[in-house]
């Protein structure tokens, strides 16, 4: 476990310093009596690249599907999906899930992002889980040299799609208050 989760924040780095953001993707230490609270954490002034990112990679061969009870973990602290999204809401991030698809020896791998959003509503619904097809309809990130490469336009189509930290700052009934009216 481990090489794509590197492989994800090496692309991140590699995109950020080609195209000269002030930005930078690490994963933090792992510990086994620890709840860990994303795979990859991004700092940055500049909201977009302000984020967490859940790495999961799966044999596309054995499973159509990236189940919440066998993909994800329960610990103390509730199951995975409540506690990133705890996090990610209270840090203000925006949430990705990034997905590996193996295929087998001689295959290419393919990876996709997910909005984290997405894989929130579906848990919070009781769904089993995402599945493989819907992880595809997000397009694969591109490779080069063995490498996945990463654009703005990679993450800008993820981030905004669902703004978890503030879904509930904002209701309709806070764009017509009851006390103004137009009489007075």
């Amino acid at each position: 476990m481990g090489d794509f989760e590197w492989a994800m924040v090496n692309s991140i780095n590699s995109f950020f310093e080609r195209e000269g953001i002030q930005a930078i993707a690490y994963r933090l230490r792992q510990s086994r009596f620890a709840t860990q609270l994303a795979d990859i954490l991004v700092d940055s002034k500049i909201a977009e690249y302000y984020l967490a990112i859940e790495c999961k990679s799966l044999d596309a061969r054995k499973t159509r599907s990236l189940y919440f009870k066998q993909h994800f973990s329960e610990a103390a602290g509730g199951h995975q999906i409540e506690r990133e999204t705890d996090f990610i809401t209270r840090s203000g991030r925006q949430g990705i899930l990034a997905v590996e698809l193996r295929y087998g020896v001689g295959k290419s791998r393919t990876a996709h992002l997910v909005p984290w959003g997405q894989i929130f509503d579906r848990y919070n619904e009781g769904g089993a889980g995402i599945t493989l097809q819907e992880v595809q309809v997000n397009p694969p990130l591109e490779r080069r040299g063995g490498a996945y490469e990463i654009s703005r336009l990679d993450i800008l189509r993820i981030t905004g799609y669902y703004d978890l930290a503030g879904n509930d700052l904002l209701h309709e009934a806070d764009l017509y208050p009851e006390d103004l009216s137009l009489e007075e």
